[in-house]
């Protein structure tokens, strides 16, 4: 069903979607009806045509390019279960592979539902480390090296044995630029020429880095411990190696099917083909336009070369996106629609399948605290309008921007969550409480908890009153309102339980406990959550506030090249598109009260927000730019007592000079040590490269792009063109190099 333009016609009554189809995703935890059908066909029903397409073509390559909210893990799940259902896949040969336990939990736990309950659906690692343990003493001998769950501490021991001190941001740096290294099969001695070749942002010297890695290889080698990156190395390095071994995983797995395929590094890519070997029978699932990950080494080429690949592919676009309203998908595919590159060439239309909604909100703040309160100001107006705590989600940048939402939040009495803590079943309060349930079911009517108590809900109410839970919440937040939250969510998931299987007694919710715990698939804790925008990939909430969107932070101030804007775009995309309902961007013009209003909302809500110009309107070159940056309309004011400022000094501070300075005292001295490099390198005293003054001015502004830096004065056109780019650096945390400048 196609309109005029080529797109996608709304569907009318009389199509598929008459009575039919069901949401395409937040489904129930415990679906029923044509889920749990016998027949195969009864597998089709509710998926629109495009699903369907996905869920009947079995035999050979298929390429499902899948946009956000489209149900993408409906389409491949239902096309496993009517493969096993109709007899054409058996369910051992089949190997469904994602990136995290989450999203593997999810898929074991609906194939279950449908039916197909001995597919396996594993990640890349998961997978590769059930081989290795297999087959280790076959390829090898012995047993095989323990895993190493956190390789930080290691990293540090490294860098002590290189006499390389790492702060803790460091660490965690040269940590990801170890494992990049490692999936993109770059060896210690390569890797300066590998991440010079690939522009990664390094946290150290090269050379260090690449010291340090090869200090981490020799201290697990040492110690008889692989690290996760390397069960990927070890498996593709048997499978190589050992023809009869490669030849026995292809006997068993003969059909495959990869979720979030733009994710692909190059060594699961090369994983993925030694398990295939010379076969075709690959479906993979993905979306360009959510490629966030190119940090890590994943790149959407695979994807986007499947057809070259593969000729013969069939491929299927999903794009009615049962998510999200129509306001929200105009402002995700508005955000594309200014995206350039391959990827974005490829980028997909949504079209809304829902009901009309509110417009996306817009809100500017003067500083960041004031932000985080009138966040948590409409979070509680929300709850109180009926939208559960649970289904709203503020989403950062990065994780360090959460403290001040955790506070506010807080303050407003409003409950949260982080995401990215302890997993559900790990946490100490749901063990206890899964143990109190399965010796009540032991016991059966012998608990008196349990004396006059029939219906499964209130059993387990009963139960779980002896752990911790009631009726009401503690007062505040903290650990224990974390503690009733998990308890709360025990008791929903048991009510949906019950209402999904009527005659279920306590023994089967603890069986289905245990399966729920194996697969990971955690119930929903009702509080807010809080989680940066990575974080929040492949989740989605009623409610999604999207803060601190300036320039500096989305796109994030080491984001130099269009390649890495770019990616700074799509992780955006990500966050708008994770709203059902209720969607609202956010930005502070300053860090602190009181502070300088520097900051501007970010570049890629041009010509979205309401009031903003289209990217390039009236743009000029850069001195028009800068020129007119630079009009000042009225006296000058001091930025911290409001005083008008006369003195060419105050003017250049912006503020009175026995007014309390916010300076960054380590951002002033980094400043001066660039400076005096740059003075002896080209022959001339220090002042003229900046003035002190100019320096500090520099300094407390903490200028995060050009347009900021153009600003402060002393900073002219000439300037700004020769060492913008050093002192941007240089705000921005980098290390600069002498030696590198043009002459002009």
């Amino acid at each position: 069903m196609r309109a005029a333009c080529g797109q996608l016609s709304r569907p009318t009554h009389e199509t598929w979607q008459h009575g039919g189809v069901t949401a395409a995703t937040h489904s129930s935890s415990f679906p029923g009806g044509t889920a749990s059908a016998d027949s195969a066909d009864a597998v089709l029903l509710g998926l629109d045509p495009e699903q369907r397409e996905v869920a009947t073509t079995l035999r050979g390559p298929v390429c499902v390019l899948a946009g956000a909210g489209t149900g993408k893990t409906r389409a491949i799940t239902h096309r496993i279960a009517y493969g096993v259902r109709s007899g054409q896949l058996m369910p051992a040969s089949v190997l469904a592979v994602t990136f995290t336990n989450r999203a593997a939990g999810e898929m074991r736990g609906r194939l279950r539902t449908l039916g197909a309950g001995g597919v396996q659906a594993r990640t890349f690692h998961s997978a590769a480390l059930r081989q290795l343990q297999y087959f280790w003493p076959k390829a090898v001998g012995g047993e095989l090296p323990r895993l190493l769950e956190r390789k930080i501490q290691f990293v540090a021991e490294a860098g002590a044995r290189c006499r390389i001190r790492l702060d803790r941001n460091e660490l965690r740096d040269v940590t990801g630029e170890i494992e990049w290294a490692k999936v993109t099969q770059t060896v210690p001695a390569d890797y300066p020429v590998a991440a010079l070749k690939s522009g990664r942002e390094a946290p150290r010297d090269l050379a260090e880095i690449a010291q340090i890695y090869g200090t981490y290889e020799q201290l697990k080698r040492d110690r008889g411990m692989i690290d996760f990156e390397d069960v990927l190395l070890l498996t593709v390095g048997i499978l190589q190696d050992r023809h009869d071994i490669a030849e026995q995983i292809r006997t068993q797995y003969q059909h495959f099917v990869v979720d979030e395929y733009q994710d692909v590094s190059p060594l699961q890519q090369r994983l993925l083909d030694l398990w295939l070997g010379e076969r075709d029978s690959l479906c993979v699932v993905g979306d360009a336009s959510q490629t966030i990950y190119s940090f890590t080494g994943a790149t959407p080429d695979h994807l986007l070369n499947f057809r070259t690949r593969y000729p013969q592919a069939t491929v299927v676009k999903l794009v009615r996106d049962y998510r999200s309203t129509p306001q929200v998908v105009h402002l995700a595919n508005g955000l594309l629609n200014q995206a350039k590159g391959r990827a974005a060439e490829h980028r997909l239309e949504l079209i809304s399948q829902r009901e009309t909604g509110p417009d996306p909100a817009y809100a500017e703040y003067p500083d960041e605290p004031a932000e985080a309160e009138g966040v948590a100001r409409r979070i509680r107006d929300l709850i109180a309008a009926g939208v559960p705590a649970g289904e709203i989600a503020v989403l950062y940048r990065i994780n360090a921007q959460s403290e001040v939402y955790e506070q506010a939040l807080a303050d407003a009495g409003v409950p949260y969550q982080l995401r990215g803590a302890e997993r559900f079943f790990e946490r100490q309060e749901v063990q206890k409480a899964i143990l109190a349930l399965r010796g009540a079911a032991r016991s059966g009517g012998n608990d008196p908890l349990l004396d006059d108590v029939v219906e499964l809900g209130s059993q387990v109410r009963a139960v779980l009153s002896s752990t911790g839970w009631s009726t009401e919440p503690p007062a505040g937040s903290g650990a224990v309102r974390d503690q009733w939250e998990s308890l709360a969510a025990l008791v929903r998931l048991a009510e949906d339980f019950a209402r999904a299987r009527p005659a279920a007694t306590l023994a089967d919710l603890t069986i289905e406990l245990d399966e729920r715990k194996a697969a990971q698939h955690a119930p929903t804790v009702q509080g807010v959550t809080l989680a940066s925008l990575h974080a929040a990939k492949g989740l989605e909430w009623d409610a999604v506030f999207l803060v601190g969107l300036t320039d500096g932070m989305m796109p994030i101030t080491y984001a130099k090249t269009d390649e890495q804007v770019e990616e700074e775009r799509r992780l955006l995309y990500v966050g708008v598109t994770r709203a059902r309902i209720h969607l609202s961007l956010s930005w502070a013009l300053s860090r602190t009260p009181g502070g300088r209003a520097s900051r501007r909302p970010s570049r890629f809500l041009n010509g979205l927000r309401p009031g903003s110009a289209a990217p390039g309107a009236g743009a000029g070159s850069a001195a028009e730019r800068r020129a007119r940056g630079r009009v000042r309309r009225g006296p000058a004011l001091c930025r911290v007592c409001g005083k008008t400022l006369t003195e060419a000094g105050e003017l250049k501070l912006m503020r009175c000079e026995d007014c309390p300075s916010d300076m960054d005292e380590g951002l002033y001295e980094r400043l001066r040590e660039w400076r005096a490099a740059q003075s002896k390198e080209q022959g001339m005293p220090a002042y003229c490269v900046f003035t002190d003054k100019t320096l500090m001015a520099i300094a407390e502004a903490a200028p995060s792009e050009e347009g900021e830096l153009s600003m402060i004065s002393g900073v002219g056109g000439r300037k700004l063109d020769r060492y913008g780019a050093d002192v941007l650096a240089i705000c921005a945390g980098q290390e600069v190099g002498a030696g590198h400048l043009d002459d002009a």
